[in-house]
C-alpha cells in the first residue's frame, strides 16, 4: 500500500529479458539492506517485489502480466522512475491510497505551462473512462494527483512546480506514456451501482 507521494527517483541501469518476463535494475537513494529483500516498492506506480539490493541498485522481476498492463513494455536504459516505499502502520497519508495495481497505460495529449503550474491532458482507453470522476484522486506514474476535468478522451490534471520538479513528470512530452491507477474508491462505487441495476 502506498500514498503516491514521491521523495525519490531512480534510474534504470540494466534490463534483462527472460522467456516470460524481465529483470530490471534501478539505482536509487533508498537506504536498504539484504533484510529488505521481499519488500514491495512502487516503481512508476507499479508494485514490484525487491529481489536483490547492492550498492543502491534494486533488482525486480516483471511478469508478463505486469509488462502487458504497464508502460514497462517500452522501458529503456536511463529512464527515470518514480519510487515509493510502502506505507508503515500509523504513517501519515499525504496523497491517497494507491495499491500499485496499474489499470491501464495513458498517453500525454497536451502539456501547457500556465503561470508556474502545468496543465496535462491524458488519453486513456475508452473502457477505463467510465471510472473517472472529476475531483477524484488518480495515480499517474505513481504520483497522487487530482482530476481537474474529464476530457473527451481522458482527463486533465494540474501539477504544481514542486511535484513537476521532483518527479518524472518533468520529462514527459506529447505522446509520452504513463502508468495509470484509477482511485479504488471510484471503482468500488461504480461496481456497487452496476450490481444494483
Amino acid at each position: 500500500m502506498f500514498n503516491g507521494i514521491i521523495y525519490n527517483q531512480g534510474i534504470v541501469t540494466k534490463i534483462v529479458k527472460r522467456p516470460k518476463g524481465l529483470n530490471i535494475f534501478i539505482k536509487g537513494d533508498f537506504k536498504l539492506n539484504n533484510r529488505d529483500i521481499g519488500l514491495s516498492v512502487a516503481c512508476d506506480g507499479v508494485c514490484l517485489t525487491l529481489i536483490s539490493y547492492k550498492s543502491k541498485v534494486m533488482e525486480f522481476y516483471l511478469s508478463k502480466e505486469t509488462i502487458v498492463r504497464s508502460k514497462f513494455k517500452y522501458l529503456k536504459l536511463k529512464d527515470a522512475i518514480n519510487l515509493e516505499l510502502p506505507l508503515k502502520y500509523g504513517a501519515r497519508i499525504s496523497g491517497h491510497i494507491c495499491q500499485g495495481h496499474v489499470d491501464t497505460v495513458g498517453k500525454v495529449s497536451y502539456i501547457k505551462k500556465i503561470d508556474k503550474s502545468y496543465l496535462f491532458d491524458f488519453e486513456i482507453p475508452k473502457k477505463e473512462r467510465k471510472n473517472l470522476i472529476e475531483k477524484a484522486s488518480i495515480c499517474v506514474n505513481g504520483i497522487s494527483l487530482t482530476i481537474s476535468k474529464i476530457s473527451k478522451k481522458g482527463f486533465q490534471i494540474w501539477v504544481i512546480p514542486h511535484t513537476y520538479k521532483e518527479t518524472n513528470l518533468s520529462e514527459l512530452k506529447k505522446k509520452s506514456l504513463v502508468n495509470i491507477e484509477i482511485d479504488i474508491l471510484s471503482k468500488y462505487v461504480r461496481n456497487y451501482f452496476n450490481e444494483k441495476k
